[in-house]
């Protein structure tokens, strides 16, 4: 890898909308914020909104580590059309539907009533409420679709079975919409129609029985479903450490392995995941040569050439694994994703670009874009960086990508929100 970095920056492109002229400032100045006279049981705004009153495009500063042509972004900063009165909180999920329809699955229960001043008893604020769990959203932004809670999934035992704290969500070819859950309990991965009828579940909220056990899960954290064999494979991955599969129509057991594609025999986490155990340095630090993976298996994703990945979040590594003719998975090589961070740690998500040559990983701890060669792994160069502005980030949680290479992301912790990046060619 040759160390040369090159740097740009582009200036701020604006195009302001309304009527074609004016710019959004220029309309909010016209018109003053409600009164607390105002009505504030008015139903809730459509979940389509109107075409957005402004646009924005911000050149993405891309740090290039070789000298060769690399994606480039602008970040849409008007991106997406929320209605005007809802609020979206962590957003631990995002998938892209074959349709080029980006879902995001997010959690409610992450907002406080700061937040969702109008959803209170009495109304506090003149805004905002919490959006649904699920929403699907245009590539122009706007809402298609929006559900979740436990009305969108059956009782079990006396229990519901919606996720306490969701996480992780997976379009698949036949428009399944699969859904984990990381919170107490949530040992449960769980496929809806889009418009949110349930349809069926792997696991059981409540019922996890260790890394052994393949009728069981341990808070799930991601999953992606092979088209051609039917392969719904989990990252099982805050309580357990493995990746475990399924057969998508008959929620058959089919294969599961921990780290280098041992027998998933090692111990799983004691106790209930809470989010302080996410920056928890009990383990001793990253191991991006550890014979197990770490305390949290936090993606999935098949390459366009039909290769696993698996993000072992906190030893800053990915692992690679290839289909094998006993029909399992074979171990290939370690990924390692700046091994001497600490905190949050690195690799959380990954995505390939539509021509499969650029592989993204998401970095939580560093709040970068990796951009590495899809086939070598070498890391070529990197974007973002920590911060709250468009095109920064704060718990960078998940990537993908679109068909027309455009990048979407979405962030947990404080950050709490999904943002796209423009592709702008190579540069």
């Amino acid at each position: 890898m040759t160390a040369i970095t090159n740097i740009y920056r582009s200036a701020l492109l604006a195009t302001c909308l309304v009527g074609g002229t004016a710019c959004a400032e220029d309309k909010l100045a016209k018109e003053p914020l409600a009164t607390p006279t105002q009505s504030t049981t008015a139903p809730a705004a459509p979940l389509s909104t109107a075409e957005p009153v402004s646009s924005a495009l911000i050149d993405m500063e891309l740090v290039k580590l070789v000298d060769m042509p690399l994606p480039s972004f602008s970040v849409d900063a008007a991106w997406p059309n929320m209605p005007e009165d809802q609020i979206i909180g962590q957003v631990p999920g995002l998938a892209i539907d074959k349709d080029d329809n980006v879902w995001i699955v997010q959690r409610p229960n992450s907002l406080t009533k700061f937040d969702n001043g109008a959803a209170q008893d009495p109304p506090i604020a003149l805004c905002c409420k919490p959006a649904p769990h699920v929403i699907q959203f245009s590539p122009a932004g706007d809402i298609l679709q929006a559900w979740g809670g436990e009305a969108h999934a059956p009782t079990i035992d006396g229990v519901n079975q919606w996720p306490a704290s969701v996480h992780g969500i997976f379009v698949d070819d036949e428009m399944i919409v699969w859904i984990g859950g990381n919170g107490d309990g949530d040992h449960i991965v769980s496929g809806f129609s889009t418009s949110g009828e349930y349809k069926q579940s792997v696991g059981k909220r409540g019922a996890t029985g260790g890394n052994a056990d393949p009728s069981t899960l341990g808070n799930p954290a991601d999953m992606t479903h092979d088209p051609e064999t039917g392969h719904l494979l989990i990252a099982d991955g805050y309580i357990n450490k493995r990746v475990i599969g399924f057969n998508s129509k008959t929620d058959d057991f089919l294969t599961y392995w921990g780290a280098y594609g041992a027998s998933p025999d090692g111990e799983a986490r004691e106790g209930s995941f809470d989010q302080s155990m996410a920056s928890s340095n009990n383990d001793g630090g990253a191991n991006p040569d550890a014979e197990a993976f770490g305390d949290i298996v936090h993606c999935i994703e098949q390459s366009p050439t039909g290769d696993i990945l698996v993000c072992d979040r906190r030893n800053n590594r990915i692992q690679l694994f290839r289909p094998d003719e006993t029909g399992g998975y074979s171990f290939v090589k370690n990924i390692i994703i700046a091994p001497e961070t600490g905190g949050t740690r690195t690799a959380s998500d990954l995505a390939f670009s539509p021509d499969g040559a650029f592989m993204y990983v998401a970095d939580m701890m560093n709040s970068v874009v990796w951009i590495l060669d899809a086939d070598s792994h070498e890391i070529l160069g990197r974007f973002g960086r920590i911060g709250r502005y468009p095109g920064q980030f704060t718990w960078l949680h998940s990537v993908e990508v679109d068909s027309q290479g455009n990048l979407y992301t979405s962030e947990v912790g404080t950050g709490r929100r999904v943002q796209k990046f423009v592709f702008a060619g190579l540069q």
